[in-house]
């Protein structure tokens, strides 16, 4: 409790005579004296009068220096799986050990009518979707880019913000707030840094400078006080564990199990993966961080085409220490080679001058579609570039780990971890091609081998916290993953509130995933419905948004008592169809106008009623 709180909740009903209590004019005079008060300010004042009384009401007190004011960095985090909370508290830190005071907040803890009173804030903004806000920020970047957003010119700010250039909009929130907050006159300590996936690196060299550049003017004011810091979230499960995406852990590698039939089109695998002795713990709706190592043939053939021989000798910073190794042994550990990101295709372009990629390099929507369809050997095949060692390694991005939804709940299976995966794998003229860390977990990794996974936490796909609220679960292929693990956790709980499912894929007979476990939970009861879409059992596709369609009365009728709805799977198409199918049933149903519709959406995110896993 806030020290006004404290104090404002004392019982101002008693007699008059009552010295320990305020009297109504005494109570209004507080309240307006410490309306405008910090946090910092509200603590000095509440320590302030705890000595006051202690010396008693005639007592003389030593004369108290005006306060200069209190010079606090306030760091705030707007982030979707939990990357920009990781960067942010390494900013603390980093600031903490400068000396500096430090505020730092999930941004959805954060009252954005306090812009006004900070003077110094640095912001760490990841992006979701196709350029929208995470869901911790959604209130935030509607404020700050409304009407109602206060002029800010006392305040100094900088803005880090994480994306991936494979994406149309990338760092758009990060944009976002750096042009809003200059707009609104603040002035900037810093530049507004843009980093891509492989963002370590970038992050700690601003971290550095920022701190450096803002440590004399945050420490020299004389407060009195004993700096105070806050932090905004709880510790979450797992937080104890040595292990994380800096330092993973090496856990064993127990079951690769192909869950799709003999004449699927897809291969998908449960897999298993033994976290004992680890002290590594989850809850449903968590992501396992994956790190993987590339295939050596793919190497093998990369540097044919290259004319290398692999022992070239070239120099990577790995683990924040510059090191020298083989080309052919960064190639296989530290980059990244089935994923191309537009950078390398203009890269690619200026160092073979061909015509065709040069056209492709022009255009940043061709580019990002170039680059989404061809692995790195597909853009060094198509045009012929003399390059050396060096020059081709600092093109490409460092590996980055892979996030895939648990599939399991801890309560259910202890010390493991399960996860759905589907192996991406095409023909590129008349080769195969195959995910990074898909290939490196299906088909290249045995069981009894080790994988170098950690915890990545998300706050933002959380079932109920009371377990009679019913939920929805959209999920087709893959993204029924997380809704297993749902299905887990409310069994283990007794959990009284309906469950009702959607899942979707090709076939019945051959893509049903888990089909087995659904039946059972069916028969249970634990599962209320279960609506399914096979979009290849008939002449005409059928995919879950349809299914949604079909039942747009019971859904809506659900939302209407407080049910819970969550998406995961594809970003691209099946989470905007659905959300799209969404309005429409939220509309016809609640006899809305499609704007109404959308906020009626946007609230329910705000209160964590409508959350989404897509990729």
């Amino acid at each position: 409790m806030l020290p006004e709180q404290r104090l404002l909740n004392q019982n101002t009903s008693n007699s008059a005579n009552n010295s320990s209590a305020l009297d109504a004019n005494q109570l209004a005079s507080l309240q307006q004296s410490v309306a405008d008060y910090s946090s910092l300010q509200l603590a000095w004042a509440s320590g302030y009068l705890a000595a006051k009384s202690e010396q008693g009401h005639h007592a003389q007190l030593a004369p108290v220096a005006t306060p200069v004011a209190a010079k606090t960095l306030t760091i705030l985090y707007a982030s979707q799986t939990g990357n920009a909370k990781g960067v942010a508290s390494q900013l603390e830190k980093s600031a903490k050990a400068a000396g500096i005071t430090v505020v730092l907040k999930n941004i959805a803890d954060y009252k954005a009518k306090s812009l006004k009173n900070e003077s110094h804030l640095l912001i760490v903004a990841s992006t979701n979707g196709e350029g929208e806000a995470p869901d911790d920020a959604i209130e935030f970047h509607e404020f700050l880019l409304g009407k109602k957003a206060p002029k800010l010119p006392n305040l100094n700010y900088s803005v880090l913000a994480l994306g991936d250039s494979s994406y149309e909009f990338f760092c758009q929130t990060g944009k976002d707030f750096d042009e809003r907050l200059q707009a609104l006159g603040a002035k900037q300590v810093a530049p507004r840094l843009d980093c891509d996936v492989d963002y370590d690196s970038e992050c700690e060299s601003w971290t550095l400078s920022i701190v450096e550049s803002l440590k004399d003017e945050l420490t020299q004011a004389d407060t009195g006080l004993t700096p105070v810091s806050y932090i905004g979230d709880l510790p979450t499960a797992g937080a104890t564990s040595q292990y994380s995406k800096q330092n993973p852990f090496a856990a064993e590698f127990s079951l690769s199990q192909k869950i799709t039939g003999r004449d699927s089109a897809k291969d998908v695998r449960h897999i298993e993966i033994d976290l004992a002795e680890s002290g590594l713990t989850y809850q449903v709706g968590d992501a396992l961080g994956v790190w993987f190592e590339n295939d050596e043939t793919l190497v093998a053939k990369l540097l044919t085409e290259l004319n290398f021989s692999g022992d070239e000798k070239i120099t990577l910073k790995v683990s924040g220490e510059v090191q020298e190794l083989s080309l052919q042994a960064a190639l296989v550990s530290q980059l990244e080679i089935t994923q191309t990101a537009p950078a390398f295709i203009e890269f690619w372009a200026q160092h073979s001058q061909d015509s065709k990629l040069l056209a492709v390099a022009s255009d940043k929507n061709s580019a990002r579609e170039f680059a989404g369809e061809h692995q790195i050997i597909d853009v060094v095949n198509s045009a012929k570039a003399d390059v050396d060692a060096q020059s081709f390694v600092n093109a490409l991005r460092k590996i980055t780990p892979r996030l895939y939804s648990i599939a399991s709940a801890q309560s259910e299976v202890e010390a493991e971890v399960h996860l759905t995966v589907g192996v991406v794998s095409y023909d590129a003229n008349g080769d195969t091609r195959t995910g990074g860390a898909s290939g490196f977990l299906c088909q290249r990794l045995e069981e009894g081998q080790k994988v170098r996974v950690f915890v990545e936490h998300n706050d933002n796909f959380r079932l109920p916290l009371s377990d009679d609220t019913p939920v929805i679960m959209i999920g087709p292929g893959t993204g029924v993953a997380p809704f297993r693990a749902f299905m887990q956790e409310r069994e283990s709980r007794d959990a009284t509130g309906d469950n009702w499912m959607f899942f979707g894929d090709q076939t019945f007979t051959q893509d049903f995933l888990y089909q087995v476990e659904w039946q059972n939970y069916l028969k249970s009861g634990l599962l209320t419905r279960m609506d399914v879409a096979f979009s290849r059992d008939q002449a005409e596709k059928i995919y879950v948004q349809d299914r949604l369609k079909e039942q747009a009365a019971e859904v809506f009728a659900w939302l209407e008592r407080g049910a819970h709805l969550y998406i995961c799977g594809d970003a691209n198409r099946m989470a905007k169809d659905v959300h799209q199918t969404l309005v429409e049933i939220i509309q016809d149903h609640g006899k809305l106008s499609a704007e109404q519709a959308e906020d009626y959406l946007k609230s329910l995110r705000s209160n964590k009623r409508y959350q989404k896993d897509v990729y």
